[in-house]
């Protein structure tokens, strides 16, 4: 799996490097750099996403529902987890679900609670995908990129509906199950009674309809949002653009990341979805890299910031611990 990892980051790797060769990275570099003291705006902005995904979160944890801050910060760390390290765009979840026990809840709820706002969130950037490619339709009409565009969204559908419906069928104890086949033990039998508590937790939670509306209103909210960064750096680099164009840009290539959640950052083909879609919206393929580029960077900073919170958090939690030991 590793060595699977680490191919498809040199592949990401390669395809970057020569997407910035061909259009000229001295060219795209200095696009990027125009954006200037804007580059602290698009950073900051990302809070607001991350504020709706944090809200969405909380709406699902029904016995105790936690504070906003820490969620907050517990979601940062999440992002910053998933963007900044090879875990497939899922290693984050697990994390943010494992902090969110600080606060009270049981691990059975706080999974629960964080299998269904992922599920959530993958079916509202579904919708909001959809929205794109009908605007693209709208804009461009029903030719071969726009039926390319729409055959993508209805695989996309396929595996979110299948990744649901595994929810209903006790996925978990499943697995915990026909991992048992192999390994036996104490603790692999203590693993498949946590197994059967998130199963039965996650179908609690899905019963819930009030909390799942709110939860989605949130993360339907946080996808729309994202639209404002592309706006933004967009603006920031002299290129301005409407809200519409802003939204098929930012939830078509948020598209193409997600489909790429394989490759370690989705690098290298967040860059091509780019280039791809911004000539079929009026942006220049250079002007559409660069403003991959300013992403990253927010990427890298918000990211490194939230592995140093991590970090910061573990360790307060570790000194508490040996305190309480001595």
């Amino acid at each position: 799996m590793k060595l699977l990892t680490y191919l498809l980051l040199a592949v990401g790797v390669v395809l970057f490097v020569v997407l910035l060769m061909h259009y000229g990275v001295s060219e795209v570099l200095a696009g990027a750099a125009a954006a200037g003291w804007g580059l602290l705006w698009v950073t900051l902005y990302r809070f607001v996403n991350l504020a709706a995904d944090a809200q969405g979160w909380r709406a699902l944890f029904e016995r105790l529902r936690p504070a906003f801050l820490p969620m907050l910060n517990y979601r940062w760390i999440g992002e910053a987890v998933n963007s900044m390290l090879p875990v497939g765009q899922v290693g984050g979840d697990v994390v943010r679900a494992r902090l969110a026990t600080r606060l009270g809840p049981g691990g059975a709820q706080a999974g629960a609670a964080t299998v269904v706002d992922f599920t959530l969130g993958l079916m509202t950037q579904f919708l909001t995908a959809l929205l794109a490619v009908g605007l693209l339709i709208q804009a461009r009409g029903f030719g071969r990129e726009t039926q390319a565009w729409l055959a993508g969204l209805l695989v996309a559908v396929v595996v979110v509906a299948a990744f649901w419906a595994a929810q209903h069928l006790q996925m978990f104890g499943r697995a915990a199950r026909l991992g048992g086949r192999v390994l036996r033990g104490g603790a692999w039998e203590s693993l498949t009674g946590g197994a059967a508590a998130l199963d039965s937790e996650v179908k609690a939670t899905y019963r819930r309809h009030r909390a799942l509306a709110e939860c989605t209103a949130w993360r339907l909210v946080s996808w729309l949002l994202h639209a404002g960064e592309t706006w933004l750096v967009l603006w920031f680099l002299d290129a301005p653009v409407g809200l519409v164009v802003a939204l098929i840009l930012e939830s078509l290539s948020t598209a193409v990341r997600s489909g790429a959640f394989a490759v370690p950052g989705a690098l290298g083909v967040q860059e091509g979805g780019f280039v791809l879609l911004g000539p079929m919206v009026g942006v220049s393929a250079e002007t559409a890299l660069a403003l991959s580029l300013v992403k990253r960077f927010r990427e890298l900073v918000i990211g490194c910031a939230g592995l140093l919170a991590w970090m910061a958090l573990e360790h307060a939690s570790l000194a508490k611990l040996v305190r309480k030991s001595l």
